[in-house]
């Protein structure tokens, strides 16, 4: 999902959450609605209703306090007189939850959880719908995917140090966006890599 938890230094292009931006973004509609924006590019709150099942009434209103926290904003180039388009402010999130796991108000500890766990679901929910439509793509795009898990023993500091080698490979890739030859073949696509690294109790 284009809100990705991390804790490097954010780009300009990639916004960081605190406290007051976590509790606005933390509702499963707004997430939901932001990773849209963010990968399909400008909309009106009835197109994403249309696209997530939702009501446009919903998501007018959560455009609104996403807009609030300056999430998203208008696409005055697109916008009539009668209906708003709006697009991401930033291509990216980040998010260091250790640094709110001690928060001293409940409501951002809770923010933590609720965010982390949508991530997760639609992280599983993109996953399985790739799975489900495999068929669908041709040879090349079934022979490049990968599903993949590893079991290390690392410390905190080599867990840390893997993450950011990892987000760095990740980032070449990432520069390579708008370089990309016009003789591509026409054969590119979005590809959503996911990463989860975490410890598990020897029982």
């Amino acid at each position: 999902m284009p809100d990705e938890p991390t804790a490097d230094a954010p780009g300009p292009r990639v916004v960081s959450l605190d406290p007051r931006t976590l509790r606005g973004l933390a509702h499963p509609l707004r997430i939901r609605l932001l990773a849209a924006l963010r990968e399909y590019g400008p909309a009106t709150a009835s197109g994403l209703a249309a696209r997530l099942g939702e009501s446009s009434g919903a998501t007018s209103y959560h455009l609104r306090q996403l807009a609030t926290y300056g999430f998203v904003e208008e696409d005055p180039g697109r916008g009539t007189a009668r209906e708003r388009w709006w697009k991401a402010a930033h291509s990216g999130t980040r998010f260091n939850a250790a640094g709110f796991l001690a928060h001293e108000d409940p409501d951002v500890r809770a923010a933590i959880g609720l965010f982390g766990r949508e991530v997760a679901a639609a992280h599983a929910e993109e996953l399985t719908t790739w799975l489900d439509t495999l068929g669908d793509w041709p040879p090349q795009w079934r022979e490049a995917f990968d599903l993949s898990d590893f079991a290390l023993r690392l410390t905190p500091a080599q867990a840390r140090a893997l993450r950011a080698e990892l987000h760095a490979v990740v980032e070449r890739y990432r520069d390579t966006d708008t370089e990309r030859p016009d003789d591509d073949g026409g054969d590119a696509a979005l590809v959503h890599v996911h990463l989860h690294a975490f410890p598990r109790a020897a029982d």
